[in-house]
């Protein structure tokens, strides 16, 4: 499916990418679930993804929050810049490397089904719509909602399947 350009395509293509994210970790056995990727990658696992994953989603929620109430959220977060996303996703992955992937996939999946909570209370105008929020800038929030579910989890998927070749 392409990118989304209406609530019916984000919902389902949210929920076919996370699905099918976790059906291909479900795949692996323990061993290989918690096994160490190739070099060359910053994050060395699958936890260190779904964990890159859950605190995006952490992030897309602080964003909403804070926007929703009028104010300015700090993005992509305090102390960082977009031209600092690297340093801020070596931070996450800091943060997360010793939780157990299990705790991680729970995490992951309550913060997922926030998500979804979030897209299905607005509308297609209020998701799609540029400009609809200010704190969303020249864009739409649905555009913010595409990046931190269904392109991510594609980034995900194909992340995974390269390591695991």
């Amino acid at each position: 499916m392409a990118r989304p350009k209406t609530k019916k395509e984000l919902k389902e293509l949210s929920k076919q990418n996370f699905a099918k994210l976790n059906q291909l970790i479900d795949s692996y056995s323990a061993e290989e679930q918690n096994a160490e990727f190739p070099e060359g990658t910053m994050n060395r696992n699958i936890r260190d993804v779904l964990a890159h994953l859950h605190h995006w989603h952490l992030m897309m929620l602080d964003w909403y929050e804070v926007g929703m109430k009028g104010e300015k959220p700090e993005m992509p977060a305090k102390g960082h810049t977009w031209k600092t996303t690297p340093e801020l996703n070596k931070e996450i992955w800091t943060k997360y490397r010793n939780v157990e992937l299990n705790k991680i996939r729970e995490d992951l999946s309550l913060s997922f089904l926030k998500l979804q909570k979030i897209i299905t209370q607005h509308s297609n105008e209020e998701l799609f719509e540029k400009k609809r929020f200010k704190w969303t800038g020249s864009t739409s929030l649905g555009a913010y909602l595409i990046s931190a579910t269904s392109s991510h989890y594609d980034w995900a998927l194909k992340l995974i399947k390269k390591a695991k070749k």
